[in-house]
């Protein structure tokens, strides 16, 4: 069992949420769902599922509580196929795309990045860094071929 479990409160789509999440990432299933009855907010149902083998919880216990831009989720891929597949599936907020964030249709934030972002933007060549840093800030969903193309110093910054 882990330790920490992300626990997600939506207004009343929790297991909808949960249903759609499982449906984009590999390695995910729904583990149980169950109505919790006379709650402050009325009957809540919960849901626990796991997303790339990663256990998340969810309520629907009314609109209290609102998703904002200070959590988010980091999705980490391998190719732009990839990162493609992930924005096109979870983005429905294009004028909340910044910088390899997005914003699903549930209001939720995620980022969808390269795995080589780690070892870019900790690389010791500080002008590397800065390259990387003023490549990405132009972009809303990441290009891993314009990312290398300034960390080695060959793109049109």
């Amino acid at each position: 069992m882990n330790k920490i479990t992300p626990h997600l409160w939506f207004d009343k789509e929790a297991k909808e949420a949960a249903e759609f999440y499982v449906s984009i990432f590999p390695d995910s299933k729904i583990t149980s769902s169950a109505t919790i009855h006379n709650t402050p907010s009325g009957d809540a149902g919960t849901v626990s599922f796991t997303l790339a083998g990663q256990p998340f919880m969810a309520i629907s216990a009314g609109p209290l509580f609102k998703f904002n831009e200070s959590i988010s989720f980091v999705v980490s891929c391998d190719t732009q196929e990839e990162i493609d597949r992930y924005w096109n599936a979870l983005s429905a907020h294009p004028e909340a795309e910044q910088c390899g964030w997005l914003k699903d249709k549930y209001g939720l934030s995620w980022q969808i990045v390269p795995a080589a972002m780690n070892k870019m933007m900790g690389d010791p060549d500080k002008e590397k860094v800065s390259r990387v840093t003023k490549a990405f800030l132009k972009m809303k969903k990441f290009n891993i071929a314009e990312l290398e193309r300034a960390y080695e110093g060959k793109g049109g910054e």
